[in-house]
C-alpha cells in the first residue's frame, strides 16, 4: 500500500452495516490522519441496497452494477474491476457482498482483498454457518476476518472473535450476536492492515 492516499472501496450487497462500522472506525479512529485512508467508495451489486443510501449520506461516492445485467460471472467481475479500479484502492473491502468472486478478479486484488465470515474459519466455510454451528451441537460461533484466495473462506485469517452458542438459540439469534462482534473486529483488522502498510 503505498502513496499518501491509500484509498479503501467496499463492497456490499445489503444494509451495509459491516461497512458502516469500518466508515464510523475511520472517522473516530482519524485514519486519513494517521494513514492517509479513507473509505472512497461504496459498491454494490444490487441499486437498492440500504447501505449505498447511508454511504451516500455520508458524501460517499457509491455506484451499482446489476449482475443480472451481464452474460457471465467473468463479464460482471471485469466491469466491477474497471469501477473499483477508479478509485486506486489500496484496500478492497467485502462487506456482506453475496457474489462469489471468479479467480481473475481475487489474483487482480492479490493482498489487498479482505473479508468478513459469520463463523471461526476454518469450520463452515459457505452459506448457513449458524444453522450449521447449532446443529452440529457447537458450544461456541464467531467471525472470521481474512485475506480472500481462489479457494473460498480460506484465506490467511485475519482476526476473530468467539461467541457462545446457548441453549434455545436460533439461526436469526446467533447470527445477530455474531454481527455485533464483527462490527468491533472487521474496523480493528482493516486498521492494522493500514498501519502495517
Amino acid at each position: 500500500m503505498s502513496g499518501v492516499n491509500k484509498n479503501i472501496v467496499i463492497l456490499i450487497s445489503g444494509s451495509g452495516s459491516n461497512m458502516a462500522a469500518i466508515v464510523e472506525t475511520a472517522r473516530t479512529q482519524r485514519w486519513q490522519a494517521r494513514f492517509g485512508a479513507r473509505v472512497a467508495a461504496v459498491l454494490s451489486n444490487k441499486a437498492a441496497a440500504q447501505g449505498l443510501a447511508w454511504a451516500r449520506e455520508q458524501g460517499i461516492e457509491t455506484a451499482a452494477l446489476d449482475h443480472t445485467a451481464y452474460a457471465s460471472r467473468e463479464a460482471f467481475d471485469a466491469a466491477l474491476m474497471v469501477e473499483i479500479d477508479r478509485h486506486d484502492p489500496a484496500l478492497v473491502v467485502l462487506a456482506g457482498f453475496m457474489r462469489i468472486l471468479t479467480p481473475g478478479f481475487v489474483a487482480h486484488y492479490e493482498g489487498r482483498l479482505v473479508n468478513i465470515h459469520p463463523s471461526l474459519l476454518p469450520a463452515f466455510a459457505g452459506l448457513k454457518t449458524h444453522q450449521r454451528a447449532i446443529e452440529m451441537g457447537c458450544r461456541f460461533a464467531g467471525a472470521t476476518v481474512h485475506r480472500v484466495t481462489s479457494e473460498l473462506d480460506h484465506g490467511e485469517i485475519l482476526a476473530q472473535a468467539v461467541v457462545p452458542v446457548l441453549p434455545g438459540d436460533t439461526p436469526e439469534l446467533l447470527a445477530a450476536r455474531v454481527l455485533t462482534q464483527e462490527h468491533v473486529i472487521y474496523p480493528r483488522a482493516v486498521e492494522r492492515l493500514l498501519g502495517a502498510a
